[in-house]
């Protein structure tokens, strides 16, 4: 098999949640232990910090490995989901992984992940975990996929746990309160491993205060520990907190004496995440005049920072191309929207897009008011046909609508 042939059967043979939600979560470690096993465990090998939490966990991953790429450690990064290709969930130095490799990797073990009934993601974490033991990674940092307690990723024994932050998303799987969900991501906290919190509410902090006592962990709430906070090319407001919990992060790593960050390092690694990780679609601006930004915030945590975002900016009319998947609760969502603006309702490409009549529908009933288009690139060229050069143009929804958009 060519690249293309390789990742289409892993995306189409087996369970991909980015595809087909519910039904590609499981419900256990068994799978992924035996393929960790199968490998010959690669993760043991790793020094890792592992990232969970509701929203800003890809941000703050991105942030770190750049952070720790300006210190001049060679950094391995898995993250999901992609946008464009594959490949993107997997680099080391913000270079991808090769083509070749995938493809030797997925052709060498097919038979194993056929007979043991393997999901994408399961395939995708062995994978990643190969590939920087193969490249010798000095550092890898590990995004959680979804959840926590029950995640492919959660095989590791990192140097740091972090937990950026709870919200009310996945609740099919993780619960439907606050404190469930809490629980869910708090199973990454492991046995003499510092944790780190980004935001915490009186709800959630009892839950990681109990689970980190239960693991003899160290505990950091960097919301209260962090009072500086650097700048970053990352200008979305939601990265306020995301930063801090970077900074804390880094504090940490450093006190174990293992990992040696500057000052310098801290500030100049924020201050390049693009540039050094490759990073899209995080508040990220397509054009000016009319201004044009993307995101790919998709829950009311998101959502509500990135719609206060744009009513600090300065336009004459507002337009929204707006996509969804079909998990999303809309009577949570929609009401954060602005009714003073123009929409343009579509539906991403993918097996999981609400159908543009029932976003249309639902959208009017909260007063947001526009027109539906069969794609996400029809939306986008009517809006930018439509909009004069002081008006401003937002595009998001989904991460599936932003990677239909052309990013650069």
């Amino acid at each position: 098999m060519n690249y293309q042939e390789t990742t289409n059967w892993m995306f189409n043979q087996l369970p991909m949640y980015q595809l087909q939600g519910a039904s590609a979560y499981k419900e256990d470690l068994t799978n992924i232990k035996m393929l960790a096993e199968h490998l010959g465990n690669p993760h043991v090998q790793l020094k890792c910090i592992h990232v969970a939490g509701t929203n800003g966990k890809g941000s703050t991953s991105h942030m770190l490995a750049s952070v720790l790429q300006e210190a001049g450690y060679k950094v391995g990064l898995y993250t999901s989901p992609h946008l464009k290709d594959f490949r993107e969930r997997i680099k080391i130095d913000g270079q991808e992984i090769s083509e070749d490799f995938v493809v030797k990797f997925i052709t060498k073990h097919k038979t194993f992940f056929e007979s043991n009934d393997m999901s994408f993601f399961e395939m995708s974490v062995g994978l990643a975990f190969d590939y920087f033991v193969s490249e010798k990674v000095e550092i890898a940092i590990i995004e959680v996929g979804l959840g926590g307690r029950l995640d492919a990723t959660n095989i590791i024994t990192p140097l740091v746990s972090v937990i950026t932050n709870i919200d009310l998303d996945h609740t099919q799987f993780l619960g439907n309160t606050p404190v469930a969900i809490a629980g869910e991501k708090a199973g990454i906290i492991k046995p003499y491993v510092p944790v780190v919190i980004g935001e915490y509410t009186p709800e959630t902090q009892p839950v990681f205060l109990a689970k980190a006592e239960e693991n003899k962990a160290s505990i950091y709430f960097a919301s209260d520990l962090i009072t500086e906070v650097f700048s970053s090319d990352l200008i979305g407001d939601y990265q306020f907190h995301n930063k801090k919990t970077v900074q804390q992060t880094i504090a940490v790593l450093n006190s174990q004496n293992e990992f040696k960050v500057s000052y310098e390092d801290l500030k100049k690694g924020l201050l390049n995440v693009s540039k050094n990780t490759g990073l899209q679609g995080r508040w990220q601006q397509l054009g000016e005049n009319p201004k044009t930004i993307c995101d790919t915030a998709h829950n009311k945590h998101g959502l509500a920072i990135v719609m206060n975002q744009i009513q600090k900016e300065n336009f004459e009319n507002l337009h929204i191309v707006l996509g969804v998947v079909n998990d999303k609760d809309l009577d949570s969502i929609l009401p954060l929207f602005p009714k003073k603006a123009h929409y343009y309702f579509c539906r991403p490409d993918s097996s999981r897009g609400l159908s543009t009549e029932i976003l249309k529908e639902a959208a009017e009933k909260h007063g947001l008011i526009g027109e539906k288009y069969d794609s996400v690139e029809y939306a986008f060229t009517a809006a930018k046909e439509n909009a004069n050069q002081n008006d401003f143009i937002y595009v998001g929804g989904s991460t599936f609508v932003v990677a239909e958009l052309p990013l650069g």
